[in-house]
């Protein structure tokens, strides 16, 4: 390296400071250092120096930057007169930094930082800089000490200082200063504190990153769950591999630990594995192996100790064997501090935060994170067992009583309270428990087993029926003898077999007693349940004649026998009506089903609403659930929201006491879904959230789940959280990416346009190529032109002229083929112009620009002959000519680079913002224009502007400003020909024109701008 000169070494050190942060550019700023020392070079040594230290600062390596700063302070004091003003301030605002370097080297002796800050003090007195910055770094040794009065001394001298050039940016104060109320447990104090960052008035390279992070548990703490939950997505967006910010991703884990989301810690600890090695800032890595200590603690009481987590060193590692590793080099580098400092509070602290406990149970997130696998959890042992433990028969009798009362009424609790009744008895001797409650626990594992499809359901139900039989209780039996008929069904047993047990149910129903209270329901539940399974028989009768090629109308055989069951289904809805409310609401919204099935909403929609009636006055309001909903899902396809939204509100409501998982979630979704619709974002993001928490509960992350965090996506970008919604679409991507080529589509280019907002260039470009790599079979090739053109503005938003050239060429193509995307393909062609003058403007280049912009006014103007008042076609035509202006003012600006060229344009380009002048700082390969080519150009370019402002004008009002800029051009232009007045007469003729119009037509700025305008022409 020594034998670079010193223009690689500028340039190097150019380089450097476009690198990503972190060990590379650490080693290369080193060698770097290294190289000028040598060059004999002063000033390039103190640059090199200052990059290094630089370089430092924003990673892992922070403390290291204390050698080549004080390197640095010692080319100061031995000849201050060769640091000019930048260099003199650059030293003194670094020295701040090796301020608090130096606090978080537990190797410095106290004594020594003391000296710095003392020297520091000194310096920044004589420099004439306030002591603002001198209180903020003694705040840091006060906190590190633990000298409490110290610290509350300093931070109040920090406060009352005046701010000045050496001051901390605003972001960053507010951040320390809000970490001093939370570290002493003011919460609500703290994150009034840090309000302006939180609300985006300040902001820097590291702000919000670390104030997300630092206000999670405090938010949590104060009840404002659902700010930290977006804190959260917000924050780790922003932190997310930015090795300087460890500790805050150390944070976010600890959050993730407290607050039932011990999954999404895991990822994200996963997904910092590499930093989990010893690091050269022990202050960072004992923060950041602190939150994971906290997540490892919590699985292990969980009962994942044993379970692998993420590789130490690159070998995998239990989640208990790295809690070891950690632990042990955490509470190391706290050992050093405490010993440095004379004390415990280091430790002590971490300690404390290690054994944390959690916050919340569960606090949805709405991300999708890996489910854990089932473990036992680990619990400490009870302080004292109880002195007189409750007798296992207590109490049985009335827990036996609620449960039949359950079962009967078909409550979804239960399941639970069986569940509870068969552990309870397991505990009894088996003569002191009563036979029928046996019975009732095995019929409820029975049917358990036949819901789930078993094949031992079918045994158990007929060992069930055989124990009721030896009881004498006939009602069971039938009841039993009906769910074997369809046990029988749900197995595929041959239709023969099937109709013989239903024949038996119905016999058995039809047997009992008279004076049987439930012998009506009995026969009543047996032809329904007839009806429905004869229903099912004949379509796989009927598939099966159709599969062996005797194909005699199956289609009409199936409609015929949907009109056999509704006539059955309505027969029974007349007959039990009165005084079976469940099963008539039950056949009533099987009729429903059959009406839609055959389209007819009309018949569909009153029995689905009648059905929901019908069980909620019978007090069975769970079973109007999945009426309601179907109903609010109807209505939502034929756009009556508003009732929509009243059958989805009763569904949740009715849904209070419903225990299964999946069901909570369809009517959260189905809710978010009609509530996104009408507007509501906020609250549609709410059930959205919760949705995809039950989905998740049921073990449906990749199905409903991932519908459900779609929404909330949806929901999020309605709010304008924009970051939250890509956070949330980007954990889930994975799962909608496998339900379709449409939903993959339609997910990719919302990403897209997601991390577009939020200026992600480049991952938007991603997402929109891959978009049109998904259509690209499909025989419309406008979606695959659009996705194409849409990932070219992103690549040239990043840079990427190359990428964005060939993108906007293939977009082209793609335009062309359908012949009707006129405007589209004129802004291609723009782009084009555009993208060809990064590199340099030149004749060559500009040649090349001018030929694409005459391309695309060809275009317009050929639409326009077939269509000459379309005001989209002509505007487009205006800014074409007004941008093909700008590449020849370019071309001027080149040639005459001491002029004061407005890189950025007049225009506002494009709807997509590709086009005007782009500011890319190019410059010339000359050729001689002359005084003439000079001229001619220019006088071009005021015809252009000319022109494309008398189409403005015919456009209306509705287009003054883009007439204003046009005009504005050309008369600036008029002055560098040296005719000011021609100029200042084009815009006061504008002035007069706009005085006239109505008050309020023009924009507010547009007068005294132009008259501004006039004034220096005309001066």
């Amino acid at each position: 390296m020594s034998t670079m000169t010193d223009e690689e070494i500028r340039q190097g050190l150019q380089q450097n400071r476009g690198l990503p942060y972190g060990a590379a550019r650490n080693a290369q700023a080193e060698a770097l250092t290294a190289a000028a020392e040598v060059s004999g070079d002063p000033a390039l040594f103190r640059q090199a120096l200052i990059t290094q230290i630089d370089a430092y600062e924003y990673s892992a390596e922070r403390t290291r930057m204390v050698v080549p700063f004080a390197r640095l302070l010692q080319e100061y004091d031995r000849d201050p007169t060769a640091f000019d003003g930048g260099h003199a301030h650059a030293l003194f605002w670094r020295f701040k930094w090796v301020a608090g370097r130096i606090v978080e080297s537990p190797e410095i002796p106290i004594e020594t930082v003391t000296r710095w800050l003392d020297d520091m003090e000194r310096r920044y007195r004589i420099a004439g800089y306030s002591e603002r910055a001198v209180r903020q770094s003694e705040f840091y040794l006060a906190h590190a000490t633990g000298d409490r009065e110290r610290a509350e001394r300093a931070i109040a001298l920090w406060r009352a200082a005046d701010r000045d050039s050496m001051s901390d940016c605003r972001a960053c104060e507010t951040h320390t200063q809000g970490w001093f109320w939370a570290d002493r447990g003011e919460d609500a104090k703290a994150i009034e504190v840090w309000e302006p960052v939180l609300g985006g008035d300040q902001t820097c390279m590291e702000e919000p990153h670390r104030v997300l992070a630092r206000s999670l548990l405090p938010l949590v703490r104060l009840g404002r769950a659902d700010e930290a939950r977006s804190h959260h997505l917000r924050g780790y967006r922003l932190a997310r591999g930015k090795e300087s910010l460890l500790r805050s991703i150390g944070e976010h884990i600890e959050f993730c630990a407290l607050t039932g989301n011990e999954a999404r810690g895991l990822e994200i600890l996963s997904e910092h594995a590499v930093h989990l090695g010893p690091l050269a800032d022990v202050d960072t890595q004992m923060e950041f192996f602190g939150g994971a200590l906290v997540l490892l603690h919590r699985l292990s009481r969980l009962g994942h100790g044993a379970d692998l987590s993420v590789p130490y060193e690159g070998t995998p590692r239990t989640v208990d064997e790295l809690y070891g590793i950690l632990r042990g080099q955490a509470l190391a580098i706290a050992a050093r501090f405490d010993a440095r400092n004379g004390g415990s509070r280091v430790s002590d602290e971490l300690h404390e935060r290690i054994g944390r406990e959690p916050l919340l149970d569960v606090l949805p997130l709405g991300v999708r994170s890996a489910g854990l696998p089932r473990a036992v959890p680990v619990t400490p042992a009870p302080a004292a067992a109880p002195a007189r433990p409750e007798a296992p028969g207590a109490g049985l009798d009335a827990l036996v009583e609620r449960a039949r009362t359950a079962r009967d009424s078909g409550h979804p609790g239960a399941d639970a309270l069986w569940a509870e009744v068969a552990a309870r008895i397991s505990a009894l001797p088996a003569p002191e428990v009563d036979p029928l409650v046996t019975a009732d626990v095995a019929d409820h594992q029975a049917l358990a087993a036949a819901r789930a499809g078993a094949k031992e359901a079918p045994q158990l139900l007929a060992d069930v029926r055989d124990r009721y039989r030896a009881l004498g209780r006939a009602e069971r039996v039938a009841l039993t003898e009906l769910r074997l008929a369809t046990a029988a069904a749900q197995s595929g047993e041959e239709p023969r077999r099937v109709r013989e047990l239903l024949a038996a149910a119905l016999r058995a129903a039809e047997a009992l007693d008279p004076a049987e209270p439930l012998r009506t329901r009995r026969i009543a539940l047996a032809e329904l349940s007839s009806m429905r399974v004869e229903s099912y028989l004949r379509t796989v009768e009927a598939t099966r004649t159709q599969d062996h090629g005797h194909d005699h109308g199956h289609g009409h055989g199936e409609e015929h026998g949907h009109e056999v069951l509704a006539a059955g289904l309505g027969e029974f809805v007349a007959t039990y009506g009165p005084d079976l409310a469940d099963l008539t609401a039950e056949a009533e919204e099987t009729l429903g089903r059959l009406a839609l099935s055959a389209g007819d909403t009309d018949r569909a929609l009153p029995l689905l609403a009648s059905a929901a009636a019908r069980v909620v006055g019978a007090d069975r309001p769970w079973e109007a659930v999945d009426p309601l909903v179907l109903r609010a899902g109807v209505l939502l396809s034929l756009e009556r929201p508003e009732e929509a939204e009243e059958a989805a509100r009763s569904a949740l409501e009715h849904a209070a006491e419903v225990v299964d998982a999946e069901q909570q979630g369809i009517v959260r979704i189905t809710l978010a879904d009609v509530l996104l619709r009408r507007d509501s974002a906020a609250e549609a993001a709410e059930h959205a959230l919760t949705a995809a928490h039950w989905f998740d509960q049921a073990g449906l992350a990749s199905d409903g789940g991932a519908q459900a965090r779609l929404l909330l996506a949806r929901a999020y970008a309605g709010e304008g959280r924009t970051a939250d919604a890509a956070e949330v679409l980007q954990s889930t991507l994975p799962d909608l990416l496998q339900h379709g080529e449409g939903q993959a589509v339609s997910a990719r280019e919302f990403l897209g346009n997601l991390l577009r907002e939020l200026r992600d260039a480049r991952g938007a470009a991603e997402q929109f190529l891959l978009a049109a790599e998904l259509v690209q079979g499909w025989e419309d090739p406008r979606p695959q032109a659009g996705f194409a053109q849409a990932a070219a503005d992103c690549l040239s938003d990043a840079g990427l002229a190359g990428e964005a050239v060939a993108a906007y060429e293939r977009a082209l193509e793609l335009r062309r083929l359908t012949g009707e995307a006129v405007v589209p393909e004129a802004r291609i062609l723009r782009s084009l112009a555009w993208l060809g003058l990064r590199e340099a403007v030149t004749d060559e280049t500009t040649a090349a620009a001018r030929t694409r912009m005459d391309e695309a006014a060809g275009v317009l103007e050929a639409a326009l002959a077939r269509d000459p008042e379309d005001p989209e076609l002509r505007s487009e035509l205006a800014q074409t000519w007004h941008q093909l202006a700008q590449v020849l003012d370019r071309r001027v600006s080149a040639e005459l680079p001491d002029e004061d060229e407005d890189a950025d344009g007049d225009g506002d380009g494009d709807a997509a913002g590709r086009e005007g002048r782009d500011g890319s700082g190019t410059s010339a390969a000359r050729s001689t224009l002359g005084a003439a080519g000079i001229e001619a150009l220019r006088l071009e370019e005021i015809g252009l502007w000319e022109r494309a402002a008398a189409l403005y004008a015919a456009l209306g009002t509705a287009y003054l400003q883009e007439r204003f800029q046009c005009l504005n051009n050309a008369a600036w232009t008029d002055q560098e020909l040296g005719r000011p007045a021609a100029g200042a007469a084009r815009i006061s003729a504008l002035i007069e024109e706009v005085g006239a119009l109505p008050e309020g037509t023009a924009p507010e700025w547009l007068l005294p701008q132009a008259q501004r305008v006039v004034t220096h022409l005309t001066a």
